[in-house]
């Protein structure tokens, strides 16, 4: 199939790769000629596993080509995939902005039939009114098509997906979205328009769901002596239930999870629907990521002067993605309380970079950052930080050696053996009272 990819964000730079691996015809395009321009030269300009060995795999075998907006001449094919960014706006709404232009663009180029497959994320309702508002005088098909796709393992999950949803009100359209997919198993789940929408919404509210559930159970073992990783497990064992998305820590960030939660909660209000269980996970996730400013502060009478590492920066491991990061927010809390803070991340120092407030020293490796350090803070589970040499670090590390395990990620009491003072988060009762 030849297929015409608009927007090279996250979505679809992953899109582009994936689809010419499996043998499509691909152009990707973007209004940005610096981010088109580092595609044409193979490089990715984000981290994400073996997403830049298939980009340049894919333009070596001449089945991928990149080009700004305005350089597109000819047919776009018989798919054109819209993968614009639909960021949250000040008062909690979408904006659909790009989305609008993105089909605008294609209306004005295409020539002939062609089926307009949206990846972006949009609220419930908005394919039906792009249909009538924008299409309904053209030879364009629609169907809405969300992305599952994770950070850190994207090209797998593209080929190895959950599911397959296809939301769409024309069998033709529909039936050419599948063909996308073709030599793919996976269930393939066919609705409307709005039903596919709100799929991907209550996918992204259910995760950050049971991630803020398992917090508010972690801070329950606290208060009554229980290990919440056994509680977890207990629970996770039931099918049911499920273990996954039970890790008690500092809460969901990246660019899905918080902008999706607030704006179903967001849509539901408008719709005169008070979600109050939506609401309550979006205040514990704020509240998550101050639990290390809140225990630092009993740890030291005051964090004036007080010299701090922060391991991580991104949001999860595999990414350099910064977007709602709890690095961040712990970052800016510790400088404002005086705190003189050390950090670094694998990956994402460089996007963290213009976001930190001034005088965050980034260091050029985990050790460095421990140097000197009264305390730390694990904020992403990196495996380079859980295979970190503990020993050698108390000894760069100095009096009380604390650390704060954010992800309950490391072995607590083997690091208090190593004369550390740690604490996790809902690892309370016997087992950590002692190493």
């Amino acid at each position: 199939m030849n297929i015409t990819v608009v927007g090279l964000g996250y979505v679809g730079a992953v899109a582009v790769g994936a689809l010419s691996k499996a043998g499509h015809n691909v152009l990707g395009v973007d209004v940005d000629q610096g981010k088109v321009s580092s595609f044409q030269k193979g490089v990715c300009p984000f981290y994400e596993p073996e997403l830049s060995d298939i980009i340049s795999a894919g333009l070596a075998a001449g089945r991928l080509r990149f080009l700004h907006l305005d350089e597109v001449k000819g047919s776009l094919g018989e798919i054109v995939l819209v993968a614009v960014g639909t960021p949250t706006q000040a008062y909690g709404g979408t904006d659909l902005s790009q989305v609008y232009s993105a089909i605008r663009w294609i209306k004005e180029r295409n020539r002939g039939r062609a089926v307009v497959v949206m990846k972006s994320t949009v609220p419930p309702g908005t394919g039906l009114r792009l249909m009538a508002e924008e299409l309904a005088d053209s030879q364009l098909g629609y169907v809405f098509n969300p992305e599952f796709l994770r950070e850190g393992q994207a090209v797998h999950d593209w080929f190895h997906p959950d599911r397959i949803v296809i939301g769409g009100e024309d069998a033709a359209a529909t039936a050419l979205a599948k063909e996308m997919y073709e030599g793919i198993e996976a269930p393939v789940l066919v609705t409307d328009v709005t039903s596919a929408e709100m799929i991907k919404y209550t996918a992204n509210a259910f995760l950050p769901t049971k991630i803020s559930f398992i917090n508010e159970i972690a801070s329950l073992c606290d208060r009554v002596g229980a290990n919440v990783d056994d509680v977890a497990r207990g629970v996770g064992l039931d099918p049911r239930i499920g273990s996954s998305f039970l890790q008690a820590g500092l809460g969901y960030g990246g660019s899905c999870f918080p902008k999706d939660t607030r704006a179903l909660e967001f849509l539901s209000a408008v719709k005169g629907y008070n979600c109050e269980l939506l609401r309550a996970v979006i205040n514990v996730n704020n509240r998550q990521r101050l639990l290390p400013i809140q225990v630092l502060q009993e740890i030291f009478e005051s964090l004036k002067g007080a010299k701090i590492a922060l391991l991580g920066l991104a949001f999860k491991p595999n990414t350099d993605d910064v977007r709602e990061a709890p690095a961040l927010d712990i970052a800016r809390l510790l400088v404002e309380l005086g705190a003189e803070v050390q950090a670094y991340d694998p990956k994402a120092m460089e996007t963290a970079r213009p976001l930190l407030p001034e005088g965050i020293e980034l260091c050029n490796s985990a050790l460095d950052a421990l140097r000197g350090t009264r305390a730390v803070v694990l904020i992403t589970e990196w495996e380079e930080f859980i295979r970190l040499p503990w020993e050698e670090a108390a000894k760069l590390m100095a009096e009380p050696r604390f650390v704060f395990d954010g992800r309950n990620a490391l072995d607590g009491r083997a690091l208090m053996s190593l004369g550390f003072t740690y604490r996790g988060v809902g690892r309370s009762g016997p087992k950590w009272d002692t190493p």
